[in-house]
């Protein structure tokens, strides 16, 4: 069996019915059922039904993303699927991540992440912040582009722009202060950036705006209990795979408000020794990364039965 790597899908994959296709797999079921009890509500409707605006509320984004890479994983496990060589995720992804790899069990992640959430919703009012991709340039002008931009504001200004999602060699998203961004996106094209598209989020993530929110989270973690991982994962914020609970801890409070270094995480998953990842969840965004970051590796999406079977083939 090839070396593989399992990743998880954050926050923009959603969709209502993203399990429909799995049908009635127990291991799906059983999934949703856990997640409801943990929440108290009924998250399979919200799946199901929607509505896509309900959805699309951070603070239900971030639990159904966690149940549907959950079930997805577990419908691997459960099909006789191997255990993967090393897991990660993509930004709210990470904690998918954690569960596959027993750190945290869904009825702790289910909670906790719509509190991380919350947190980080409240932490910037809806319409004050924003987040924009930038494509067609390196990170590195992005980073200087970002740091130009800030400084037309002034010294001592409250409008912050910063680049905080790596996420493949020509696309990196910014994030910060509404007016910020909308200035950096206006420099950046005028400095060679192929499109600066505005993105549909409620709160300008990963970026140092995220503070208070990240402070609430780090209070809600030390009373966390987590269990040492038996699959290494490698996290966002250092590209570090860690098994010191405190330093997970830590880990995952800085991530809320550090960028997302997902070029370099798949460059360490390579160095491992893996030459296949699958995206464990819905959508393909990060299957499609893979071979823009790295044309030796291969990428896979596993999000219902037709791709479990092409994945365990792909593997063999």
């Amino acid at each position: 069996m090839k070396n593989f790597a399992f990743v998880f899908p954050g926050q923009g994959s959603q969709s209502v019915g993203m399990l429909d296709a799995w049908g009635d797999h127990p291991a799906v079921l059983e999934t949703l059922r856990e997640a409801s009890d943990a929440l108290g509500e009924d998250v399979a409707a919200l799946i199901k039904d929607g509505p896509k605006e309900a959805l699309a509320l951070t603070t239900n984004t971030q639990p159904v993303m966690l149940v549907a890479g959950v079930a997805a994983w577990r419908v691997w496990r459960s099909e006789g699927g191997a255990l993967p060589a090393v897991v990660a995720g993509h930004s709210l992804g990470e904690y998918s991540a954690l569960v596959a790899s027993g750190v945290l069990t869904l009825a702790q992640a289910a909670p906790l992440v719509r509190f991380r959430a919350a947190a980080m919703q409240e932490a910037v009012p809806v319409g004050t912040g924003a987040m924009a991709a930038i494509l067609g340039m390196d990170a590195a002008r992005v980073i200087a582009g970002c740091a130009e931009a800030q400084a037309t504001f002034g010294a001592g200004s409250a409008e912050v722009v910063e680049a905080v999602n790596f996420n493949d060699p020509a696309q990196t998203v910014i994030a910060g202060s509404k007016a910020a961004v909308e200035k950096a996106c206006e420099m950046l094209k005028a400095s060679g950036a192929k499109r600066a598209l505005p993105l549909p989020v409620s709160a300008p993530f990963h970026s140092s705006l995220m503070k208070p929110a990240a402070e609430k989270l780090k209070e809600k973690l030390a009373n966390t209990v987590l269990a040492a991982p038996h699959i290494p994962v490698v996290n966002n914020i250092d590209v570090a795979v860690q098994t010191d609970a405190d330093a997970i801890r830590d880990a995952l409070v800085r991530q809320a408000f550090g960028p997302v270094r997902w070029v370099e995480c798949v460059g360490a998953i390579k160095a491992r020794g893996v030459t296949t990842l699958v995206e464990c969840g819905p959508g393909k965004v990060l299957a499609g990364m893979v071979k823009r970051i790295d044309a030796e590796l291969t990428g896979a999406a596993l999000y219902d039965l037709a791709t479990l079977t092409d994945t365990k083939a792909l593997l063999a």
